[in-house]
């Protein structure tokens, strides 16, 4: 299906300056911050030129630069892009690009494929095949803002939501230290107040990182405000509930003081009743939140559908009127498959196809 690394080489982004260093002992010291401001920048081994000619061959023979390569770009309305990316084991991640007046935005992956079991979802179809990795999730943003014609100094991206492809409270390590990674003022330098990150309700692991430190936006995939439904919907339901979700956002907040996005995707016929409504505003009173609802991005493998236009803003008239803080998300990438797990899953299909 796609090239594998034969000799295992070791991916140098995600690793800092110092671990750089550490791998070319007998190298002046210096040259493991002028390779980490190269990789910020999205450079091959060969585009660094102001290295040794020596350095930079011993380097592409032992090495990689960034462990991801666009595969395949689709553009959408907007200025939308939706990519799918390989890794040096063969396996294909998805990104979506969104062009936004307040920052260009890009959203990424934190595994491959998922566990969580979302019934509605395209990322979970086919289970989980392993975590990313830090040079994984930073290399999805380096490759896609030196695509755009960034450099870490003048980036075409502003914004981050990891939102793609798994669940990244199952990823917990390798998504903190990303986040560590992704925002070093000496990198590409993406401030945490300009990252957002989507979890289905990991309760514990909402408490751990809101001790953490760390004060990006977090936003809970709720999607039903009764547990009936929600654990119908989503599976990891029946391990925290909605009232463990709604005490950890609070408890996040507290910590934090960022308030909680609740993410609610409208479902036609599931989740978009008048009851459901009006619960919903019942559990997210009381403390500094918001609702995003977004039309269900229909996945074919499934039978659920969206509901109209009309029927999503009734919906979030409904939840206004009841003192809800809530807007629709504008949909973007949903004409290059935005839901992400379908442009992989299409792209395995077609080489499927053509092997046969």
């Amino acid at each position: 299906m796609a090239e594998i690394n034969p000799k295992n080489k070791i991916a140098l982004l995600g690793l800092s300056a110092k671990e750089i260093s550490d791998l070319l002992s007998d190298c002046p010291s210096y040259c493991g911050a002028q390779i980490y401001g190269f990789l910020m920048d999205g450079k091959n081994f060969d585009e660094m030129t102001s290295l040794k000619k020596e350095l930079r061959l011993r380097l592409s023979e032992n090495f990689i630069a960034n462990p991801v390569t666009i595969v395949r770009s689709f553009k959408g309305k907007g200025g939308t892009k939706k990519y799918l990316f390989k890794l040096t084991d063969g396996n294909l991640i998805e990104g979506v690009y969104m062009p936004h007046d307040y920052g260009n935005t890009l959203c990424l992956s934190t595994q491959i494929g998922c566990r969580m079991g979302c019934t509605f979802c395209a990322s979970g179809l086919d289970g989980l095949v392993r975590n990313l990795t830090v040079g994984e999730m930073l290399g999805q943003v380096i490759a896609v803002n030196r695509e755009a014609g960034g450099t870490a100094k003048e980036r075409k991206i502003a914004k981050l939501v990891l939102m793609g492809s798994g669940e990244p409270f199952d990823n917990y390590d390798n998504v903190v230290s990303f986040l560590d990674a992704v925002s070093d003022e000496k990198g590409i330098n993406i401030g945490e107040r300009n990252i957002s990150l989507s979890t289905s309700g990991l309760c514990d692991k909402i408490i751990k990182f809101a001790d953490s430190g760390h004060k990006v936006t977090l936003s809970i995939s709720l999607h039903a405000p009764f547990d009936s439904l929600r654990s119908a919907l989503m599976p990891v339901n029946k391990v925290y509930g909605i009232d463990r979700i709604v005490e950890a956002a609070k408890y996040y907040f507290k910590k934090t003081g960022r308030r909680v996005i609740f993410e609610y995707t409208l479902i036609s016929g599931q989740n978009d009743s008048d009851a459901c409504a009006k619960q919903l505003a019942k559990i997210t009173s009381g403390f500094p939140s918001h609702v995003n609802i977004i039309r269900l991005n229909e996945v074919k493998e499934n039978n659920y559908r969206a509901p109209s236009v009309d029927t999503a803003a009734s919906f979030l008239q409904k939840l206004e009127s009841l003192g809800v803080s809530a807007t629709i998300r504008k949909s973007l990438g949903n004409d290059v498959e935005g839901a992400c797990g379908q442009l992989r899953r299409r792209y395995l299909e077609e080489i499927n196809e053509s092997a046969t």
